[in-house]
């Protein structure tokens, strides 16, 4: 048994596919194929089932696959350990952050880290929450950021900020006259949410009920319309197709200045309020995480990563040490 053919068995479980696998770990498929079947023969177990297109780990399969991962994070940190005693933070170091999340943290966040450790580059990933999530086990990133809730996958994980949600109301609508609104004001109006696989969807949904309870009613949200990302959002509410909810870092802050009448400004075209929950509780937040394998050794580049995401502005919500 090779840390080889280790690597080509956790690349077949993540590709479902030899070609791709091969072409993942830069070998052709015959030499990939001969290695699996080697450490099979080895193992006397079977670790995929193939058929015509398609590639399945076997339950059996799917516990070694899990081990062979850990045994590769292992031989990594032997690396890790040996670049730690020169400087702990040199090697560029991979980050995952979710769609509604990065472009709003992110150019800060690269000025502070080049600022603070310019030989820790960082390499960026955005995507959904759940691919994310499996580019954490397989080793493919080394952290993200992320919004809770998700899966309890044995991460470690740091809270960054508790993040308020803003409504974004048309800027001739009746609600804009408003200083702040309510869920149950907002569930009357036609609500644009993200499309299905973002996390904020699923967020703003949980965290206002009465978005869920209505969305199959004759009412308000049951003519909710669907867009690709916040910015397409921001633009649907802008030609007055509806309200919907933002995380707080997403407002532009100039949309949020009080408005000289001395001179004259561009008339604003996206109002954004806040939220006040109908019960008297809480307004309605997301809490952000840094997650990250317990099997990961860089801990003070986490650390450093942390630093420079509290070094950010962050207007707006509550950090959280």
């Amino acid at each position: 048994m090779t840390l080889t053919e280790l690597k080509y068995i956790v690349a077949v479980a993540r590709e479902r596919h030899f070609g791709k696998a091969a072409e993942a770990c830069f070998v052709s498929q015959p030499t990939l194929s001969v290695a699996i079947k080697k450490l099979e023969d080895e193992l006397e177990v079977k670790l995929f089932e193939r058929s015509a297109g398609e590639v399945t780990v076997t339950p059996l399969g799917e516990q070694i696959v899990q081990q062979a991962q850990s045994v590769l994070d292992q031989a990594a940190s032997i690396k890790e350990i040996a670049k730690r005693g020169k400087d702990p933070l040199s090697g560029p170091l991979n980050l995952g952050v979710i769609y509604t999340i990065g472009p709003y943290l992110l150019p800060d966040l690269v000025r502070q880290n080049i600022a603070r450790t310019p030989q820790m580059p960082l390499v960026l990933q955005e995507n959904f929450t759940a691919r994310l999530l499996e580019m954490l086990r397989s080793g493919e990133i080394d952290c993200a950021i992320m919004a809770e809730p998700f899966p309890d996958t044995g991460l470690a994980m740091a809270a960054l900020y508790d993040e308020p949600f803003m409504a974004a109301v048309p800027a001739h609508h009746p609600l804009a006259a408003k200083e702040s609104v309510t869920s149950d004001e907002l569930k009357k109006e036609t609500m644009l949410l993200l499309g299905t696989g973002h996390c904020f969807r699923d967020h703003v949904l949980e965290v206002c009920p009465e978005f869920a309870r209505f969305s199959s009613n004759a009412e308000g949200i049951r003519k909710s319309f669907e867009g690709s990302s916040l910015e397409t959002i921001k633009h649907m509410v802008a030609s007055g197709m509806g309200v919907t909810l933002v995380p707080r870092l997403s407002v532009p802050a100039d949309a949020l200045k009080p408005r000289s009448k001395s001179r004259k400004e561009p008339e604003q075209i996206v109002r954004y309020l806040p939220v006040l929950d109908t019960q008297g509780g809480d307004p309605p937040t997301r809490r952000v995480v840094l997650a990250w394998r317990r099997s990961f050794t860089r801990y003070e580049a986490i650390a450093a990563l942390r630093n420079a995401i509290y070094a950010c502005e962050l207007p707006g919500v509550k950090r959280l040490s």
